[in-house]
């Protein structure tokens, strides 16, 4: 039997478009889209056994440095979007999480978040080995 590496993790989830989360003409307000990827990235983290509880609970914030969304087609009141998430580069101190928005086959949205980790005083912090293990396995 042959193997290769072990498939990327990738969280899937979907959400209902809300009618708060539109504008006027029932397209959906661009920056609920940074929204959409936290959540995404929260469903990530429960994936793969790193609640954000817990990395908070260990002594560190995953704070955000950087956020970029490219917009492709609108989604609308109504719509089921499904967000699919995963861990596009890991080092020690910095993570990167890739997003693609999707109605049905379509895609929508995509984007990329970048999070430094930092101790409690906000201070630049080395993550535990096994935290960036387990998120390594999603940029597999």
């Amino acid at each position: 039997m042959v193997t290769g590496p072990a498939p990327a993790v990738e969280a899937r989830t979907v959400l209902a478009v809300r009618y708060a989360e539109t504008d006027m003409m029932g397209v959906v307000h661009h920056a609920v889209y940074p929204v959409w990827f936290e959540v995404g990235r929260t469903d990530l983290m429960l994936a793969l056994g790193l609640p954000y509880t817990q990395i908070e609970a260990r002594g560190y914030y995953l704070m955000l440095s950087g956020l970029s969304v490219e917009y492709r087609r609108a989604a609308k009141y109504g719509d089921s979007v499904t967000i699919l998430t995963r861990a596009a580069q890991v080092r020690s101190r910095t993570i990167t999480f890739s997003y693609a928005v999707y109605r049905a086959e379509e895609l929508l949205a995509t984007g990329e978040t970048r999070h430094i980790a930092t101790d409690h005083a906000y201070r630049p912090a080395r993550l535990p080995d096994d935290v960036q293990a387990a998120l390594s396995v999603g940029t597999r």
